[in-house]
C-alpha cells in the first residue's frame, strides 16, 4: 500500500495572508472600472455609495469566510465549504469556473493586458500573446519551485504597489489646481441600476477571500487566516474610496505631469505582475483540493518532493491560461462567468448559518455581526446575481452552460478515483467529512 505525498506545509503567517488578499484584488482594472460604474450610474454621490457598499459587503464577506476558514484550514476556499455543505457536485462547479474562467481567464486578460503597458517602453509588442504567454510561464516557474521564492516575489511586487498607489493619491489630493472631472448629471439612480453597477464593482473587489485558498499552508490558521482576510480586505476598501474620489477630482495626467504617462505604465506594469503572481499562487490550490477528493484530475493532487507545492496544479491552470490567451477566448468567458463569483460567495458565506453554532470544529473565531451581517450579505449578493440574470439573461444562460459544463469531468474522474483506489489500495489525504448540512 502507497501514500501519496499530499499534504503541503505550513510555511505562512498572517503578513504573506494579507499580500495575497490585497494582490488578488487590486489589479489593472483598478484604473478603468470606476470609469465603467460612472457610465451605470452617473452621479458622483451613487459612485462613491456604490464602492463602500461593495467595500462594506467584502468586508463583512471576508469575515465569514475567516470563521469558516477557521473551522476548515485546508487548501481550496470556498470549493471546501460548499462541498461540506451543500455536496460535492456544488464544490466542484464553483472549482470548476475557477479554472475555466475565474482564475485562468483573468490570468491570461492580465498578461495580455501587460503587453500594452509594456508598448510604452518596448514599442511593438502590445498585444503580443507570445509575450503574454511567457509572463505566465514565468509566474508558474516562481511558484512552483517552492512558496519560498514565491512569497518573495509576492511581497516586494505588493509593497510597491501600495506604495505607488498611496503616493499618488496622496500627491493628488496635496496638489494644487486639480482639474474637474466631466460633470455627472446629479439626478436619481434606480435600485436596478445601482445593483448593476454592483456587479463590475463586487467583481473588482473579488479576491478578498484569498487567503483561504492557501490556509492549508499558513501558521495558526485559526488566528493568522482571519487577521490577513481582514487587514487584507480592509486595506483594498480604503485604497478604492481614495482612488474612486480622487477620480471625481482629478485627471491623473495633469497630476503627474509630463512624464506622467510613463509612471501610469510603470505602476500598471507592477500592479499586473502583482496581482497575475497572487493568482498563480492561490488558484491551484482549488484544483489540488479537487483532485485530493477526486474530483479533477488526481495528478494535480500532488504535492512536489522538493519544493512542497502543488506544481502539477500550477502548470494545468498555466497551460489552460496560455491557451485562452492564444485562442483570444478568454474576454467572453469572463463576461458569460462574471456572475458566478458572487453567486458562489454568497453560498459560502450561506454555508456559515450552519456551522456557526457548533463548538466542535477546530478553530475559535467568530464572525462579527452574526447572523444580520452575514444575512445582509447573502440577500445583496443573491440580488445582485437575480438582477444580472433579468438584465442579461442570454450572456447569464450562457454563463450557467460554461459551469455545468464540467459535470461530464465530474463524473469521469470521481469513478475514475473510487476504481483506483479500490484496486490499488491508494491512501489519499484524510480530513473531516461529515457533512455540515447533511447532504
Amino acid at each position: 500500500m502507497t501514500r501519496r505525498n499530499t499534504t503541503l506545509a505550513r510555511q505562512l503567517g498572517p503578513v504573506d495572508a494579507a499580500v495575497v488578499v490585497i494582490a488578488n484584488v487590486i489589479g489593472v482594472g483598478i484604473f478603468t472600472t470606476p470609469r465603467f460604474v460612472a457610465t451605470i450610474v452617473p452621479n458622483s454621490s451613487a459612485i462613491l455609495a456604490v464602492w463602500l457598499v461593495g467595500g462594506a459587503l467584502a468586508f463583512i464577506g471576508a469575515l465569514a469566510y475567516a470563521e469558516l476558514a477557521a473551522r476548515r484550514p485546508f487548501a481550496g476556499g470556498e470549493y471546501v465549504y460548499l462541498r461540506e455543505t451543500f455536496g460535492d457536485v456544488a464544490a466542484f462547479m464553483t472549482g470548476w469556473t475557477s479554472f475555466v474562467a475565474g482564475f485562468s481567464g483573468a490570468i491570461a486578460a492580465g498578461a495580455l493586458g501587460l503587453t500594452v503597458y509594456f508598448d510604452r517602453f518596448v514599442p511593438g509588442i502590445a498585444n503580443s500573446k507570445g509575450i503574454a504567454v511567457v509572463i505566465i510561464a514565468l509566474l508558474a516557474i516562481v511558484h512552483m519551485r517552492g512558496l519560498g521564492p514565491g512569497r518573495v516575489v509576492q511581497i516586494v511586487l505588493t509593497l510597491i504597489k501600495l506604495g505607488a498607489l498611496f503616493a499618488l493619491v496622496i500627491a493628488s489630493f496635496a496638489s494644487s489646481g486639480l482639474s474637474i472631472a466631466p460633470a455627472y448629471a446629479e439626478g436619481p439612480v434606480s435600485i436596478s441600476a445601482f445593483l448593476f453597477a454592483m456587479v463590475p464593482v463586487m467583481f473588482s473587489y473579488s479576491g478578498w477571500n484569498a487567503a483561504t485558498y492557501i490556509a492549508e499552508e499558513v501558521n495558526d490558521p485559526s488566528r493568522n487566516v482571519p487577521l490577513g482576510l481582514g487587514l487584507g480586505t480592509l486595506a483594498v476598501v480604503v485604497l478604492y474610496l481614495s482612488l474612486n474620489a480622487l477620480s471625481l477630482r482629478a485627471v491623473p495626467g495633469d497630476v503627474l505631469g509630463s512624464s506622467g504617462v510613463y509612471i501610469f505604465d510603470a505602476v500598471a506594469i507592477v500592479i499586473g505582475f502583482s496581482s497575475l503572481s497572487a493568482m498563480t499562487l492561490a488558484g491551484p490550490r482549488v484544483y489540488f483540493a479537487m483532485a485530493r477528493d477526486g474530483v479533477f484530475f488526481s495528478a494535480a493532487g500532488h504535492v512536489h518532493e522538493s519544493y512542497r507545492t502543488p506544481a502539477v496544479a500550477i502548470g494545468a491552470q498555466s497551460c489552460w491560461s496560455a491557451l485562452l490567451v492564444l485562442s483570444g477566448t478568454f474576454e467572453q468567458l469572463l463576461t458569460y462567468t462574471g456572475f458566478t463569483v458572487i453567486l458562489f460567495s454568497g453560498l459560502a458565506v450561506l454555508s456559515l448559518f450552519f456551522v456557526h453554532g457548533r463548538t466542535e470544529d477546530v478553530g475559535t473565531f467568530r464572525a462579527w455581526g452574526f447572523p444580520w451581517a452575514p444575512a445582509m450579505f447573502c440577500l445583496v449578493s443573491f440580488g445582485i446575481v437575480a438582477n444580472a440574470i433579468v438584465a442579461a439573461p442570454g450572456t447569464s444562460v450562457v454563463g450557467l452552460a460554461v459551469i455545468t459544463g464540467g459535470l461530464p469531468i465530474y463524473w469521469w474522474t470521481r469513478r475514475r478515483q473510487a476504481s483506483a483506489d479500490h484496486t490499488r489500495g491508494v491512501l489519499a489525504f484524510s480530513y473531516p467529512r461529515d457533512r455540515w448540512f447533511g447532504l
